[in-house]
């Protein structure tokens, strides 16, 4: 999908060429890039953009200097997207300890179409690391748009089939969406909503927020300056004294208070920024420290138990003895692992192998039908081992088509079953779905409960669409472990780095929160309370009914396995919003907690947590809200009537707003058969879920007659792997049966296969047939 988007792109930048903007114009025309130096990430967003869906080339033009176009025969398909003009940004970022909640207010112009047509417009939004989409806001002249999340009952009573183009993720950290039909000439007024993550290293918090705006987005008139905005607030929660540094704008402080400092950067320019913005704080401690942030509800919050956020600080660990490690690598190497996915994977495994110290030890344990293993024993981690271990993963395995992951497991649990003086760790990466994923779960649970002070540490990473990320979540939660994510084939390695950095540098172990075993009335959103990392803070959130304790103390296990109890300094939280914060945490936990327990209770709390904080979840969809604006004016008499030309007029919003679905954007709970039929991770499905929906039930009652056991999604399976002959014969089979019905239906899904496809053969004769 992003090389779709960038080529469209890239055609877009050629239709530019066509609009004339005078003679004063100082900017010029967009250039597509050389040959040699096109990349795809090149024409992806890096800033919030909007762009004109061209599938007409015909309405290209200046709206405001009509001009003599060449006659353009034909319609673009894929449209082209042309870059809009930009006339003014705002940017609000509030930061809350590790993260960040980003506003963007900015207004484009339809500079590119002309006055008497209209197009689509495409909204792209990139954000920073594991970014969350909030929302969208769009005020037009007659129109406004917004977002809003609902549940998935009531979604199923919205009739339109949710497209991609309407809304999706582009890749992880870009969310797009279309709004239909606006006029050329139009300037669009938008707000768009998002939160992120900062960044933690060596004691410092650092921001990162997309904001590169490319020069094709300037206005032509290039002489009027134009007006751009940063607003930064951070609020550092636990953590006392910000020393910040790093700055990517003029920053001036508008505010500084404790732990509070807001940052003004405001100035009238020429171009706008081709920097993102960038802000790091120090928060170094030399020794482990935290504290607990408390909070009552809002009035509108249905939860009215108290809140907290504990948050702890893995401070500077210069010269402190960190844990010897015991660590097993559990890989997939089925038949969808081969190629991308498998290369990154080893060579990750490969830097993270040359990270462990030689008193270290390691084994490598691949699976798919089979299980292979480096060595029957733990190895110590020496340069020879290390390299026989890297020649041993170079070489191709009989993979097979099968993922069995529970036998690979226990084999690794079984080594590290007697591992004194060490911290065992197993990272499991994979890309597939297995049906006893919950089998999996109560064994690890039986086996951490009765293991004995330091227990395996399952650190997982699912690749991809098709894996169950919710039952990896789980697992990694119930060991103490870390999870992570890396739905785009690009990210793999980075990703995987940053697992395995983090799982090999805990500096605190079987962490315990005093109050927490005396009070029943505490509630902590994760089952298990994970390890601390010196590359990240923990921060464990939950709430309480009835009064919170009045002191708090931590206790762990050190790299030396000496014990430390760390006292944490109780603050009420002001000026923050802990709900806010701790929404997409809480969201994520319950949710693979209702999964593992299939527990609708726990589902239904997600759903309205989602609908409260506007974080998108598994139990709800996010539609697009259109309403109209009616022009009315009242007269003397305080009576509201229809306006007439002339007349002083008042825009009003219309009373029941047009809904449109958007496609589902999370990642699901895997997919049994992308695993089975082993569909590497990026390629694209050939029938999207909500198309095979509506064929089946559209086709429900034509299958019926012929086969009990019969859908229509199997037989277009089944027709595509065909040969022409076959089809040719089974088409003899149903034109008798005269099954025209499904035929068309068939046609309609498969256009984009060919004349030559099996399926447009079959669908075809059936239709002359008929």
């Amino acid at each position: 999908m992003a090389e779709d988007f960038a080529r469209a792109v890239e055609d877009g930048l050629k239709l530019g060429k066509r609009i004339y903007m005078g003679k004063d114009r100082t900017v010029q025309p967009p250039k597509p890039l050389p040959l040699m130096e096109r990349s795809m990430h090149f024409y992806l967003p890096s800033a919030p953009m909007v762009y004109a869906v061209i599938s007409d080339p015909r309405i290209v033009d200046n709206p405001d200097i009509p001009s003599y176009q060449p006659h353009v025969h034909g319609r673009l398909d894929p449209p082209a997207l042309i870059p809009l003009q930009m006339n003014g940004v705002n940017l609000d970022v509030d930061c809350y300890g590790d993260s960040a909640f980003v506003q963007v207010s900015g207004i484009w112009r339809v500079h590119c179409v002309m006055r008497s047509r209209s197009c689509d417009c495409r909204i792209a939004v990139p954000m920073g690391d594991e970014g969350s989409i909030l929302g969208v806001e769009i005020d037009l002249p007659a129109k406004s748009y917004s977002t809003e999340l609902i549940g998935v009952e009531e979604s199923k009573g919205i009739q339109n089939i949710a497209r991609p183009e309407d809304g999706q993720f582009l890749k992880p950290h870009i969310f797009t969406l279309t709004i239909p039909k606006i006029d050329g000439g139009t300037y669009i007024s938008m707000k768009l909503h998002w939160s992120q993550k900062l960044s933690y290293n060596d004691g410092k918090f650092t921001l990162t927020v997309p904001f590169n705006f490319p020069e094709l987005v300037t206005p032509a008139i290039r002489q009027i300056p134009k007006k751009e905005r940063i607003q930064l607030n951070v609020n550092s929660g636990i953590a006392s004294g910000i020393v910040y540094q790093a700055v990517s704008h003029p920053f001036q402080e508008s505010k500084r208070d404790g732990g509070h400092i807001g940052l003004l950067y405001e100035a009238n320019v020429m171009t706008w920024s081709h920097t993102d913005l960038s802000f790091s704080y120090g928060v170094s401690s030399g020794n482990i420290f935290g504290g607990a942030l408390l909070q009552s509800p809002s009035l509108y919050d249905i939860d009215q138990r108290d809140m907290f956020c504990i948050c702890l600080f893995p401070g500077s660990q210069q010269g402190k003895k960190v844990f010897r490690k015991e660590v097993i690598f559990v890989v997939d190497i089925s038949s969808s692992m081969q190629g991308r996915s498998l290369v990154s994977t080893k060579n990750a495994i490969n830097t993270a192998l040359s990270k462990l110290s030689p008193e270290d030890s390691f084994n490598i344990i691949a699976f798919s039908d089979e299980t292979f293993l480096y060595c029957t024993s733990m190895v110590l981690a020496s340069e020879e081992s290390i390299e026989k271990a890297s020649e041993w993963m170079s070489k191709e395995h009989s993979e097979g088509n099968g993922t069995n992951m529970l036998i690979p497991l226990q084999k690794a649990v079984e080594m590290l079953s007697n591992t004194p003086g060490s911290i065992p760790m197993v990272f499991l990466v994979t890309d597939g779905t297995v049906e006893d994923e919950r089998k999996i779960c109560e064994w690890m649970d039986k086996r951490i409960k009765n293991g004995g002070s330091l227990c395996p540490r399952i650190h997982t990473l699912g690749i991809g669409k098709f894996c169950n990320h919710h039952f990896l979540r789980m697992l990694a939660m119930l060991s103490r472990g870390e999870y992570g994510v890396a739905c785009d084939l690009d990210t793999i390695d980075s990703q995987m780095q940053k697992l395995f950095s983090k799982g090999l540098s805990t500096v605190l172990a079987n962490i315990t929160i005093d109050a927490f075993d005396d009070h029943e009335q505490i509630e902590v959103y994760s089952s298990c309370i994970p390890d601390l990392s010196s590359e990240s803070p923990l921060t464990i959130c939950g709430r309480c009914q009835g009064s919170f304790p009045d002191t708090l103390k931590a206790k762990g296990i050190l790299g030396d396995l000496s014990s430390v109890i760390i006292d944490l300094k109780i603050e009420k939280a002001m000026d923050i919003s802990l709900d806010k914060i701790s929404a997409r945490q809480q969201i994520d936990l319950l949710t693979s907690q209702a999964w593992f327990s299939e527990n609708k209770q726990l589902e239904e709390k997600v759903a309205k947590l989602s609908l409260r904080t506007c974080n998108i979840s598994e139990y709800t969809r996010m539609i697009l809200l259109e309403k109209g604006k009616i022009e009315r004016y009242t007269d003397t008499t305080g009576a509201r009537k229809i306006s007439k030309k002339g007349d002083a007029c008042k825009l009003l919003d219309s009373a029941e707003p047009k809904k449109i679905l958007l496609q589902i954007l999370t990642v699901g709970f895997g997919d049994l058969l992308a695993t089975a039929e082993n569909i590497c991770p990026g390629s694209e499905e050939e029938i999207l879920p909500e198309v095979a929906e509506m064929l089946n039930k559209a086709t429900s009652n034509c299958c019926g007659r012929l086969c009990r056991h019969c859908c229509c999604l199997c037989c277009i399976r089944c027709c595509s792997k065909m040969s022409n002959q076959s089809s040719i014969l089974l088409t003899q089979l149903c034109g008798a049966v005269a099954c025209v019905g499904c035929s068309q239906l068939c046609a309609l899904c498969c256009p984009q296969e060919g004349l030559n496809h099996p399926i447009y053969i079959f669908t075809e004769s059936l239709a002359s047939l008929a």
